[in-house]
């Protein structure tokens, strides 16, 4: 084997109003200071574009990105989940707290999620209780964690993923607080929490880099997924891109960042991709008002092909999708080109061109080179 391909996604966030039309509803009480039910966003998001069917097939929410992979067919799937998975019933004192019933984990089965990054601002929504019920029921569906855990030292290890070939993909999961993560959330050496950054020094890239070492056998790849960063804004922070180029530096073959709630620029970096904010894929926001010129409804699907010999970046599509009705579709032919010009003109200033597929999707120009 010579490439491996992968699925790539920002934020998926199947709490709240999307977990009341799938076919286990948790609890709809909120606690939030502008809605009291769950049932809120839903009522939102129909009043935009009309009825949303209940009770839904797992794969519902998915819509027409599951034609998109099954084009592309990727060898492993990989997510950052920003939703606890739980029936617990006592939030975490945010303001803004996501949860999914236990009983609708098959929405990721149904899109073959191989790896949930939860090292994020929502997974302990629902407190501790909530996470260890998070781990343990995405573990019970098949999927790998990355990003927290039941101590320290499980929240810091990677998921281990088999490549075709015999090597793996090892994802590492970390979250900063500048994406709004408690520093309360960090694991300890007893106590469940998230894989949470001190810092974004060169420094300590070189160091998380090192650590790697022990773990790292001929032919793995190493991938950073990392929660950083505000919402809004397509500015990326001068600290961000160092600390993701010194981690590239020092042996990492990928960097995927999220947190943003729309798609930001992206680059090339000695042959490695860095995303720095793959923007939301799925939420329950239509309807909401504020920031529409940042078009937080249409967001991206990334392909990156890897040489899974060396981890250099072969090529990238990406694939645009566009939420409504809870649900994930191509966008227009104009929203589509709105998105590649805003990514195009935003990665221009970091050195990467993109270009236009022909049928809405985009691609690097010279990926390989």
């Amino acid at each position: 084997m010579t490439d491996l391909s992968l699925f790539l996604c920002g934020d998926v966030m199947l709490g709240r109003g999307i977990d009341q039309i799938l076919r286990v509803p948790g609890k709809p009480k909120l606690f939030e200071a502008h809605a009291m039910s769950v049932l809120r966003y839903v009522q939102l998001a129909e009043e935009l574009h009309g009825p949303i069917p209940r009770h839904v097939p797992p794969e519902y929410v998915w819509g027409d990105a599951l034609a998109a992979m099954a084009q592309e067919k990727p060898a492993l799937r990989i997510v950052n989940l920003e939703t606890a998975v739980t029936t617990a019933s006592r939030p975490w004192p945010k303001g803004i707290n996501y949860r999914m019933h236990p009983g609708n984990v098959d929405c990721l089965t149904a899109a073959r999620i191989n790896c949930c990054v939860v090292a994020n601002n929502h997974v302990l929504d629902w407190g501790r209780e909530g996470l260890v019920e998070t781990l343990d029921s995405l573990r019970r569906a098949g999927i790998r964690v990355s990003g927290a855990g039941h101590d320290a030292t499980e929240a810091a290890a990677p998921a281990m993923l088999a490549v075709p070939g015999g090597s793996r993909l090892l994802v590492f999961g970390f979250a900063a607080t500048s994406s709004g993560v408690p520093q309360a959330w960090a694991a300890g050496s007893t106590t469940p929490g998230v894989n949470l950054l001190p810092d974004l020094s060169t420094d300590r890239a070189a160091r998380l880099a090192g650590s790697t070492r022990q773990l790292r056998r001929p032919g793995d790849l190493l991938m950073a997924s990392i929660h950083w960063g505000g919402n809004w804004g397509y500015a990326i922070e001068a600290g961000q891109r160092a600390f993701a180029h010194a981690l590239i530096d020092g042996g990492f073959d990928l960097v995927h960042g999220h947190s943003s709630h729309h798609p930001k620029a992206l680059e090339v970096h000695r042959g490695r991709l860095v995303l720095y904010g793959c923007g939301d894929f799925i939420n329950d926001y239509e309807g909401i008002a504020g920031y529409e010129r940042f078009r937080g409804d249409l967001s991206l699907m990334y392909f990156p092909r890897l040489d899974a010999a060396t981890g250099a970046l072969r090529a990238l599509r990406m694939v645009p999708v566009q939420i409504s009705r809870f649900r994930l579709r191509r966008p227009s032919a104009g929203d589509a080109a709105w998105l590649y010009d805003v990514i195009s003109r935003e990665s221009h200033g970091l050195d990467t061109r993109l270009a236009p597929c022909g049928d809405g999707s985009f691609a690097i120009e010279g990926a390989a080179a």
